[in-house]
């Protein structure tokens, strides 16, 4: 039976043997950890990971961000996010800063008993203690902006109403209290609520105005409903944020927020025309 002999991991990184197994140089790993040690291999990810974080953070723009709010329910859930992704941010910096720390302490000051304590204190209070809190934090603040969301009562007066039948590929969008019916298209009062009654006349879509509330699904023999409110004046761009089939990316809307004696002005001439 032929053996084969492997030869030794150098520093160009080839493997040793001597028939019986294979194993590496520790001559590799320890430049590794002396890299860390230094602070070179630190200071490479870092301005990566800095790279890479300006890259995100330059698409969070644009007419579907949902980070560039326009109205009360996107407002709560964006500062939502930006909450979460600070905090979690945070515990990201304490966790590197830790791991950093390890990698360039000298091996030599530490005590095994010791360390076998450590670990077992970070295993309940960094795997079992952080989740739990870094939950209750989140449901705290998430379960009030999750009721404001919804389309309870007012306080004062009633919102306005529209109903929005889905189908591929389109939103048929039509007022309850006159004939008006429009494609694609939603026109609401400004600084105004609307409770927009969501159907489907054939398979699931998904309502969403990413600058003015979250989004919903529809769902055929199903009302859902969902409240969106403009702050200002302005056109704002929809889509379904569901994959319905072959025309799903050409499933857009819009809502023109107009000024309420504009919108009411609008209405009268709307139902004069019908």
């Amino acid at each position: 039976m032929n053996q084969h002999r492997m030869d030794g991991v150098t520093m160009n990184g080839e493997f040793a043997g001597n028939g019986s197994g294979i194993h590496r140089d520790p001559r590799g790993f320890a430049e590794v950890i002396a890299g860390f040690r230094s602070g070179a291999v630190f200071k490479r990810l870092a301005g990566a990971g800095l790279l890479g974080l300006c890259m995100l953070v330059s698409g969070c723009g644009g007419p579907f961000s949902a980070l560039n709010p326009a109205g009360p329910s996107a407002t709560a859930a964006s500062w939502l996010w930006w909450g979460m992704f600070g905090y979690f941010t945070l515990v990201m910096l304490v966790v590197f800063a830790l791991w950093f720390y390890a990698m360039r302490r000298d091996p030599g000051d530490v005590d095994q008993q010791q360390s076998q304590r450590l670990q077992n204190r970070w295993v309940i209070w960094g795997g079992l203690v952080l989740p739990g809190v870094s939950l209750a934090v989140v449901l705290a603040f998430g379960l009030p902006i999750g009721r404001a969301m919804l389309p309870l009562p007012l306080e004062q007066g009633e919102p306005v109403r529209l109903n929005v039948m889905a189908q591929q590929w389109r939103w048929d969008v039509s007022y309850p209290d006159s004939d008006i019916v429009l494609e694609d298209r939603l026109v609401v009062p400004a600084g105004v609520p609307v409770d927009v009654h969501l159907n489907s006349a054939d398979v699931i879509h998904s309502f969403w105005v990413p600058r003015l509330a979250g989004k919903l699904d529809v769902i055929p023999g199903r009302t859902n409903v969902i409240r969106i409110q403009a702050d200002q004046p302005g056109t704002y761009r929809g889509h379904c944020a569901e994959f319905c089939g072959a025309g799903h990316a050409h499933m857009h809307f819009v809502v023109e927020a107009l000024e309420p004696e504009a919108f009411q002005t609008w209405l009268t001439q709307e139902q004069a025309d019908e």
